[in-house]
């Protein structure tokens, strides 16, 4: 039996170990960014309810337009939603009551409804993964911005 010296034995064992955590750590790697294209595909999804909304309104009630055209060039970006937010809770803040019942108006908001939950959703599980001291030590999530959560009021609130 050949005998191998210790310093081989615990250098190999070290490969492995260095081999495995970046194995691990690639991995957590590409869940971030898996979860990172999800929140981003779910803010495009979201901003074209939101567009679809507008739409609906401004076929209703056309002296909104301006304000609705307003609302739509603020910028939905995942880092800051507050802006598109507020201006989304303006135009809601100035419909008539009886827009509430119109069943166009109920679908779009419905479906922002929706679409916003989904976003939401996708926001928890990336923070969740990026708050983990593992991946903030080894800064797998590159320089990534943290996203934002989108709190606009649904419709009839």
């Amino acid at each position: 039996m050949i005998s191998m010296p210790t310093w081989v034995v615990v250098t190999a064992v070290v490969l492995v170990i260095v081999a495995l955590l970046g194995l691990w750590a690639m991995g957590t790697a590409n869940r971030l960014n898996r979860l990172h294209i999800r929140t981003d595909a779910a803010r495009i999804n979201l901003e074209g309810a939101l567009a679809a909304r507008g739409h609906v309104i401004k076929a209703l009630y056309p002296q909104l337009t301006k304000e609705v055209m307003n609302a739509e060039i603020v910028p939905l970006r995942a880092v800051d939603m507050g802006h598109r937010t507020d201006s989304e809770n303006h135009v809601l803040s100035l419909l008539p009551t009886e827009i509430f019942h119109n069943p166009a108006f109920v679908e779009a908001s419905t479906r922002v409804d929706i679409a916003a939950r989904f976003y939401n959703d996708a926001v928890a599980n990336t923070l969740a993964v990026r708050k983990r001291p593992d991946v903030r030590l080894l800064r797998l999530a590159g320089n990534a911005p943290l996203p934002k959560y989108y709190e606009a009021l649904s419709a009839g609130e």
